[in-house]
C-alpha cells in the first residue's frame, strides 16, 4: 500500500561538469522529536529498480518507487500541537509550497486530487556541490521560510503535516545529488548489498540513533469505549484514568509494517499483578499499517482500584536466528 510519494517542488539543476565529489552532507534529523518514542521511520528509500521493494537493509520497509525517508509522528492530535520540521543541513531555499489541506488524500478523491502536488506543502533546499534536500507533507500555513533565504542546519522550515499524497502525518525527506536520488543511509559512494553504505549522509550521532527498524508499534492506549481506527488516528482514546463502573476496558495498538507470520500478543494485568487477559493472533498477510484492538468486560459491579498494565508484543521470526520482539506498554489508573 502506497503511504506517501514525493514530487519535486523546484529541484536545482545538476552540478557543473567536472565538480569534485563532496564529502557527506552531515544530515541532522529533519524534525524535532525523539526517535522510537515520539517519531518513527516508517518508509526507507526503495532501492529495487523493479516492481519489488528493497530498503537499504534488504528489508521491505518501503514501497515501490519510494524516493525518500518518512519520519512519522503518532497521530493528528500530535500534529495539531505542532512538531517542527528542521533543515537537515545548511542551505538556500530553492522552492516551496504552502496552502494544501492536511487530509488523507483517499478522503478527497484519491491520487488524482493531488496530482502534480504529491509532495503537498514543502520546502526544497539547495546545498553546495549540487546536493539538495526536499521536505514534504508539511502542515498548511506552517512554512516559515521564503525562496532565496539562507537557512542554518537545524533551523525551522515549518511543521509536520498531512498534506499531499500522505495517509498519516509525517515528513518525507528526499536527498539528491544533481538529479540523482541518494539514499542517506547509503550515500553517494560505494555501497554494500545489504546494510549501511560506506559513506552514509547522516551525522554520526544521528545515525547512531537510527538503527534499522522493520516494524514499530508506534501508538497504543487504553479506552473505556470500543476504539475506532479513525478516532485513534485523530488522537483520541488516550485515557489515563477510568471510573470503576466502566463497562469495559479496551487496549489497542497501531503498527507499521506487519508481516505474514508475525505473532501479536495482547496482555492486560490487574493492580495485584494477576493477568486478566492474554490473547494472541498470527497475522495472515503483509500490511503497511494495522490497527489491533482488544478488550475485557467489567468483573462484577466495579473494577478493583489501582494501576492496570497493558502490553502489546509483536514476535517476528528472524530466519535461522532468534525471533525478534517489539513491545509497547501502557498503564491506566482506575479509581
Amino acid at each position: 500500500m502506497a503511504l506517501a510519494l514525493a514530487a519535486a517542488l523546484a529541484w536545482p539543476g545538476p552540478p557543473p561538469a567536472g565538480a569534485a565529489e563532496p564529502p557527506a552532507l552531515g544530515l541532522g534529523l529533519p524534525l524535532s522529536c525523539e526517535i522510537g518514542k515520539t517519531c518513527w521511520i516508517v518508509n526507507y528509500v526503495d532501492l529495487d529498480k523493479s516492481k519489488k521493494v528493497r530498503d537499504y537493509n534488504c528489508g521491505k520497509s518501503s514501497y515501490d518507487g519510494h524516493k525518500g525517508v518518512d519520519f512519522a509522528i503518532r497521530d493528528m492530535g500530535v500534529m495539531r500541537k505542532g512538531v517542527p520540521v528542521l533543515a537537515a543541513a545548511a542551505g538556500t531555499v530553492a522552492g516551496l509550497r504552502d496552502g494544501m489541506k492536511d487530509v488523507d488524500f483517499n478522503l478527497i478523491g484519491g491520487p488524482r486530487a493531488v496530482k502534480g502536488k504529491e509532495c503537498g506543502n514543502g520546502v526544497t533546499l539547495r546545498h553546495k556541490d549540487g546536493w539538495s534536500t526536499q521536505y514534504c507533507h508539511l502542515r498548511r500555513g506552517s512554512v516559515s521560510v521564503r525562496k532565496g533565504q539562507r537557512v542554518a542546519a537545524g533551523e525551522r522550515l515549518g511543521l509536520v503535516g498531512h498534506s499531499g499524497l500522505a495517509m498519516f502525518p509525517h515528513v518525507h525527506i528526499q536527498v539528491r545529488k544533481g538529479r540523482k536520488i541518494v539514499d542517506p543511509f547509503v550515500g553517494a559512494g560505494p555501497s554494500k548489498k545489504c546494510g549501511l553504505g560506506v559513506t552514509p549522509l547522516w551525522k554520526r550521532q544521528v545515525l547512531a540513533a537510527l538503527p534499522y527498524q522493520s516494524t514499530a508499534i508506534y501508538s497504543a492506549g487504553f479506552s473505556a469505549t470500543k476504539p475506532e481506527v479513525r478516532g485513534v488516528r485523530d488522537g483520541k482514546y488516550q485515557e489515563t484514568e477510568l471510573p470503576r463502573n466502566a463497562a469495559k476496558l479496551f487496549l489497542w495498538a497501531e503498527i507499521f509494517h506487519v508481516r505474514a507470520g508475525d505473532r501479536l500478543t495482547l496482555t492486560i494485568t490487574g493492580p495485584d499483578g494477576k493477568t486478566l487477559v492474554r490473547s494472541s493472533m498470527t497475522e495472515k498477510r503483509d500490511l503497511a499499517r494495522a490497527f489491533r484492538p482488544g478488550g475485557i468486560p467489567r468483573p462484577g459491579d466495579a473494577w478493583p482500584e489501582g494501576v492496570y498494565r497493558g502490553e502489546f508484543r509483536l514476535t517476528r521470526k528472524a530466519g535461522a536466528g532468534q525471533p525478534r520482539t517489539f513491545t509497547a506498554v501502557r498503564r491506566i489508573t482506575i479509581r
